[in-house]
């Protein structure tokens, strides 16, 4: 991409220098009678194609030379954006204390902002009268109405969550689908998220604006996980509270400085079957990010203390209470099943 790009700034700069020397030399030439010669011949040939007018555009004329002269002005637009992305990105790695989605946020918007001055001076190379904006709305209207509806409405969704930051990079975010991951990138189209299992999703921008979308770490990184569980009616529930809050120091996922965050056990609901307890821990901002891995340990460590202290985890139960029973004839027990099968 980038040996693209610089081709075609080295291609653009050659015909702009090479049309600007042909033109100077064309009057002092053709003044010393020396405009037969063969190597003038061509030179005003390759001038004459740069300056043929393709088409007509606002009452100016587009040649070959307009062409590429609007196209260099648009890619020095796009290095200059490029360049300037690196610079932030360096900068916010050698500055610790800068806020990386912030800077990410300004990158982008100077992004499109940069990309859209380009465009304008471009098309002002071109001959377009930009004072009259009417046929440019006029155009973007009817390809809005002929399909780029989605288009627009996830550009627009992505400049929302730019500015508005409800989401922003490094973001560990659930969809309404059930989708965990972290947020690598906000395009104009989409947002890519990373789930745990290293699996790269790309979400159209507009469903995080229509769609519930539950945020993990948006303001505080650290968060409060419930791990249900039960035991069986009679259980001793101190003994519950001991064994369960054992198993908990013995995986120290959790937040243990603040007083407040320390483990609980609570007692939540009589069941069919069981008590049902409810470990209550705060996260740490690491462990946030792997909350099925953090419960599945937590779990874990539960079965094996209250296998240690010898409690029991019920199975659900049904009792069958039968009202009435008539028996033509009881069955004995020296009756085989053969002698049965005879007398049905």
């Amino acid at each position: 991409m980038k040996r693209h790009i610089l081709s075609a700034l080295l291609l653009a700069v050659v015909l702009c220098a090479g049309q600007t020397a042909l033109a100077g030399m064309a009057t002092p030439i053709a003044e010393t009678g020396l405009a037969e010669s063969g190597p003038v011949k061509t030179g005003e040939s390759v001038l004459a194609w740069l300056s043929k007018p393709l088409f007509t555009l606002n009452g100016s004329a587009v040649t070959f030379s307009g062409l590429f002269r609007a196209l260099l002005i648009f890619l020095f637009a796009v290095v200059l954006s490029r360049f300037l992305q690196r610079l932030l990105k360096k900068f916010s790695q050698n500055q610790k204390s800068i806020n990386e989605a912030a800077v990410y946020t300004i990158g982008r918007v100077s992004h499109y902002f940069l990309l859209t001055i380009g465009f304008f001076f471009a098309a002002s190379s071109l001959g377009i009268n930009l004072s009259n904006l009417a046929i440019i709305a006029g155009a973007l209207g009817v390809g809005v109405g002929m399909g780029l509806q989605n288009v627009v409405n996830n550009f627009v969704s992505g400049l929302i969550l730019l500015f508005e930051r409800s989401l922003k990079v490094g973001d560990f975010v659930e969809l309404s689908s059930g989708v965990m991951g972290t947020v690598r990138e906000i395009s104009i189209r989409s947002t890519l998220i990373t789930t745990n299992d290293n699996v790269d999703i790309v979400i159209p921008n507009s469903e995080f604006i229509s769609s519930r979308v539950t945020n993990w770490t948006m303001k505080d990184a650290s968060c409060r996980l419930r791990i249900q569980f039960g035991v069986a009616y009679g259980t001793d529930k101190d003994l519950v509270r001991k064994a369960v809050l054992e198993a908990a120091d013995r995986v120290k996922l959790h937040a243990t400085q603040m007083p407040q965050r320390q483990p609980k056990v609570w007692l939540v609901n009589f069941g069919d079957s069981s008590l049902d307890f409810e470990l209550v821990i705060w996260l740490t901002p690491r462990s946030v990010r792997h909350p099925e891995k953090v419960k599945a340990a937590y779990l874990w460590e539960i079965e094996s203390s209250l296998t240690q202290y010898g409690i029991e985890i019920p199975f659900p139960q049904r009792d069958l209470h039968v009202r009435s029973w008539q028996v033509e004839k009881p069955i004995t027990i020296s009756e085989t099943a053969a002698e049965l099968q005879a007398k049905n």
